[in-house]
């Protein structure tokens, strides 16, 4: 078989290459040009075990295996490719072989094999196989007996410098980490996104290995995909993408537990899925007019945005009539002058944690990103029967998702009403001043950057002495640790002096 093909691509002045099973039999042939073989979409690719398959071609310029025949062999998952050479004479020559090997820790998960004269070539080719597919097998097995948890290759494109990259990166990691996804490994590219891919092509191919080298079903990109962007990476790759913006709307989905919470995600996914009812495969064309109808009816595609509309504007009504209700609450305090104080912040601050221990509750409060989806209200009194509703809000973050400005616009709106923010800040987060800048991004589009705000630096005790007196000097700030309440004391003194100075109220004291 060998001759032949040599002999016949000689002739040709073309690389042919076959893919042969296990019982020897030819399953396909396929013809390149003088330097490469496209392989068409004839091969089913695996995900843990090889495919059964051995890809053996001709090279007509005695050169070895290339980039094309390692990154099949890995996309595809052959049991080996092997190269051999067209002599001039149109003789097999030298043979280039390589195998894939189970997860390793380098960036390559194949083996390239000693160059071999094609006489020398060992016999024993399905011991070999059966003992890799015995090794891949207990690797799968171990990966699904021991972690039941999705994983995945984070991927981020920009033009950012390598620290803000970084940051990102180990932000989205967390946000990951929030959705029940373990992420295990992380490839960035400094460079414009790619209209079509994201990255570069290159790139993505050596993500797919790392996916399939690691065992990881999905690959996460850190931005915001477009429909067509989603749609062309899913058909190249085999594996679930997902964007920044559904792993925030999927720990928006995990962490909702009040009717309002579902509905304000529920309404926030349908808003992002929306544009990409488009990417529906062409079984979704099918024809489901109704008896009785003229013309050919409505398409599924149709019928589906249809519904997904009707759904949105049921939601908004819903959440509207939750929104109303709020605000009757909010009059209610207003009228009997019990004056508001808000906590906002980046997510995972520590805004929860301080609340609980100002008023000696019981709000959840997780090492988590957006553990807190709804607003909380409590009550704190201060002496002379004074007393005062604290409100914990929903975490920001950078480039927050418009379609949770909108569903949370109701959260939001009890900022409107607040006599104080409570700004918490991680003082221990090296990158602060980004995460300050975010949220304040956030507050002067809520218009509410002109409200006085307290700049509360927490975990005090993670943050050495120097930069803690920076900070304080920086922001005005009041460091304390919402861990240990005898920290409060500077806090709760400046909120009774401010609130009730020469016994003004709330509002006289806006004025």
């Amino acid at each position: 078989m060998a001759r032949a093909i040599t002999e016949l691509s000689r002739e040709i002045k073309r690389q042919i290459g076959l893919l042969i099973d296990r019982r020897g039999r030819v399953s396909a042939a396929v013809v390149g040009d003088a330097r490469s073989i496209f392989l068409p979409d004839i091969v089913r690719r695996g995900r843990n075990r090889l495919c059964g398959l051995r890809f053996i071609h001709t090279h007509l310029k005695q050169e070895p295996l290339d980039d094309d025949d390692l990154t099949d062999l890995a996309l595809l998952r052959f049991d080996c490719v092997v190269a051999i050479e067209a002599t001039s004479d149109g003789l097999p020559g030298t043979v280039h072989r390589a195998h894939l090997m189970p997860a390793n820790d380098g960036d390559e998960p194949w083996t390239i094999l000693k160059p071999t004269k094609f006489h020398d070539l060992p016999e024993d080719f399905m011991s070999f196989i059966g003992a890799l597919e015995d090794e891949f097998s207990r690797q799968s097995f171990s990966r699904e007996s021991g972690d039941n948890m999705d994983r995945a290759v984070v991927i981020h494109v920009s033009s950012k410098p390598q620290t803000a990259a970084q940051d990102s990166i180990e932000e989205l990691k967390e946000l990951a980490r929030s959705a029940g996804i373990t992420v295990v490994h992380e490839i960035a590219q400094r460079r414009k996104p790619d209209p079509k891919f994201v990255t570069g092509k290159g790139k993505l191919k050596f993500a797919i290995i790392k996916a399939m080298q690691l065992g990881a079903e999905m690959i996460i990109f850190d931005l915001a995909l477009s429909p067509s962007q989603m749609k062309s990476v899913a058909e190249f790759t085999d594996l679930k993408v997902v964007d920044r913006t559904q792993v925030i709307l999927d720990i928006f989905s995990l962490h909702a537990v009040t009717r309002e919470g579902k509905l304000q995600v529920e309404l926030a996914q349908l808003r992002y899925r929306q544009p990409f009812l488009g990417m529906k495969s062409s079984a979704f064309s099918r024809l489901t007019g109704g008896i009785g109808g003229r013309g050919p009816g409505e398409t599924k595609l149709e019928v589906d945005r249809r519904r997904a509309s009707d759904r949105i504007a049921r939601l908004e009504r819903e959440v509207n009539k939750l929104g109303s209700r709020r605000e009757l609450r909010r009059g209610v305090r207003k009228r009997k002058g019990v004056p508001t104080v808000a906590v906002v912040g980046y997510t995972n601050a520590g805004k929860s944690t301080l609340l609980n221990h100002l008023t000696n509750s019981h709000v959840t409060a997780e090492n988590a990103l957006f553990a807190t989806l709804n607003p909380v209200s409590r009550r704190i009194r201060f002496p002379q029967e004074r007393e005062v509703i604290i409100t914990d809000t929903v975490g920001f973050i950078r480039d927050l998702p418009k379609e949770l400005k909108a569903a949370f616009r109701t959260t939001f709106e009890e900022l409107q009403d607040a006599d104080i923010l409570l700004h918490v800040m991680d003082s221990s987060c090296p990158d602060l001043e980004d995460k300050y800048e975010a949220v304040q991004k956030l507050l002067r589009e809520l218009e509410l950057d002109e409200k006085p705000t307290y700049h509360v630096l927490n975990k005090q005790d993670k943050c050495d002495r120097d930069t803690l007196h920076g900070l304080t000097e920086r922001f005005d700030g009041i460091p304390l640790c919402a861990l240990h309440r005898d920290t409060f004391s500077d806090l709760l003194n400046r909120m009774e002096a401010d609130l009730w100075s020469h016994d003004l109220t709330p509002a006289a004291w806006e004025e």
